[in-house]
């Protein structure tokens, strides 16, 4: 019962009052660039969330059985590049076979998850955190996920209602988008201010 509690309670963490977009700025680039659009957004959250799970459990197992063990600590950043790029191939493969209109729309943005700050940041956490237990990792790993797929949703649904909104004109574009991800992220910090 305390490893499933121990479990949520990081679940939770991750994605809403420890957020990788909103308190470490991890991944902001897709963020903003693939959040125009609701659909296109939720497709965008789920391939990150399929890479930061997979690329988390397969750079844990990797670097727990082979590289720690072996002394070969030194390549962690290779191999998780190595990991992670291969998992947004996986990725990039699946969409473009079975959703061919996502993959047009998601342009230079599919490939790019393989430089997503999220993914990797995820992968250099469960190292700092000194995580030596595979659920956390597939718990965290997933949730990191979940939470970048909640911050994008967010934010292309409040982008669409913008589209319908009188905006003053020298605040159309980036900057009232650029303020509204400030207000969002002081939203979602206020959460980190209700643990203590």
């Amino acid at each position: 019962m305390d490893n499933m509690y121990v479990l949520m309670m990081g679940f939770l963490s991750v994605v809403i009052v420890n957020n990788f977009v909103f308190t470490k700025f991890l991944g902001t680039c897709p963020y903003l660039g693939v959040s125009g659009r609701l659909d296109t957004a939720f497709g965008m959250g789920l391939a990150v969330t399929f890479v930061t799970a997979l690329s988390g459990i397969l750079t844990w197992l990797v670097d727990y059985y082979i590289l720690v063990p072996n002394g070969l600590e030194i390549t962690r950043y290779v191999c998780y590049i190595l990991i992670i790029a291969g998992a947004v191939q996986l990725v990039e493969m699946y969409v473009r076979k079975f959703f061919p209109a996502l993959y047009r729309t998601f342009g230079i943005f599919l490939p790019l998850i393989s430089t997503n700050c999220v993914i990797l940041g995820i992968c250099l956490f469960i190292n700092i955190w000194a995580i030596d237990n595979l659920a956390e990792v597939a718990v965290l790993s997933t949730g990191v996920g979940i939470g970048f797929t909640l911050a994008i949703c967010i934010m292309a649904a409040i982008r669409e209602n913008l589209a319908l909104v009188d905006v003053p004109e020298s605040l159309k574009g980036a900057p009232i988008t650029l303020i509204t991800a400030g207000l969002l992220t002081m939203a979602f910090m206020g959460f980190a201010g209700m643990i203590k």
